[in-house]
């Protein structure tokens, strides 16, 4: 088989269909060897009836179901460790990646000799809201996380076996497939796109999921939290330090400190300190939990092949 394209698809009974025409016909322009893994991840509306209905038309189109929603980076892996082709294309199932695209990927990845080609967004036609949210956590992951991550970039992919493979060895629970991509290296090659806004149906990456991916990227990929903690922890006690003495002075030559103000606001202010650390810390003990809980990232209910 030659090429597999992993969907993961939630409640998108209104997209699905063409979803499909479009991808089966990109992909058929360049091969007929081919497969189309559409992961549900827990739909309750029509979708996966959709999807066994265009089966029957063309069995290449096959359907992961899994037991419940276990979230979009959970949905892709599951499908990756599905797809059985020499090269395995990402794309999310609202359209906003183009089918299109694939062909120039799989081209740059095949005969260019590179291992992972990803799209790179060169414009976003998306409202200002979506838009300048993304580009905040673009911007924070790559000025704080350890890996040089190129921005514009998300799941829209194409990678050979061997990359899949490195890929689907790291087994951490708390994924995120751009940074665990950019992080296996390998030859890495771009291609541009414009990603067209949604064309039917409501987003499915809302605000509290992005920001929930943001700290899930951050916390897995930079020591940046606990640095702060560190840093800010040392610049209190140099404070401490200073003020102790300046009193100690006062003291020594006689002169009154009013003392009740700046003691209470310091104590509020180095507790309210302190709780923000504790949190940061929980966030990394909170995953730390998890991985050693060692579940599985995603249960399949049933794979219709």
């Amino acid at each position: 088989m030659e090429i597999s394209v992993v969907i993961p698809v939630f409640n998108e009974e209104l997209m699905v269909d063409q979803l499909l025409i479009e991808t089966v016909s990109a992909i058929e322009k360049f091969t007929h060897y081919y497969e189309i893994i559409l992961v549900d991840d827990g739909s309750k509306d029509a979708t996966v009836s959709k999807i066994l209905s265009f089966r029957k038309q063309n069995e290449k189109v096959k359907l992961l179901m899994l037991s419940r929603n276990f979230g979009h980076q959970s949905a892709y892996t599951a499908g990756l460790a599905h797809a059985k082709g020499n090269f395995i294309a990402m794309m999310d199932g609202d359209l906003q990646d183009p089918p299109s695209v694939i062909e120039a990927m799989y081209n740059k990845c095949k005969l260019e000799d590179f291992d992972i080609v990803y799209g790179k967004r060169t414009e976003r036609h998306e409202t200002f809201k979506k838009k300048m949210s993304i580009k905040l956590f673009h911007f924070v992951f790559n000025k704080l996380s350890n890996i040089n991550a190129p921005s514009n970039v998300g799941n829209f992919s194409v990678m050979n076996k061997i990359a899949l493979e490195a890929l689907l060895a790291q087994t951490e629970k708390t994924r995120y497939l751009p940074g665990l991509r950019f992080f296996i290296g390998f030859q890495q090659g771009f291609v541009d796109y414009e990603r067209p806004d949604r064309q039917a149906g409501e987003a499915k990456m809302t605000f509290k999921k992005l920001f929930s991916l943001a700290f899930n990227a951050i916390f897995s990929f930079s020591d940046f939290p606990i640095k702060v903690c560190l840093y800010t922890g040392l610049l209190g006690v140099i404070s401490f330090l200073i003020v102790f003495g300046i009193s100690m002075v006062h003291k020594m030559i006689g002169i009154a400190s009013p003392g009740w103000m700046s003691t209470l606001s310091s104590i509020y202010f180095f507790g309210s300190v302190q709780l923000i650390f504790t949190g940061i810390i929980g966030e990394y003990v909170y995953r730390i939990y998890i991985e050693t809980q060692n579940r599985s990232i995603f249960i399949v209910k049933k794979y219709f092949e």
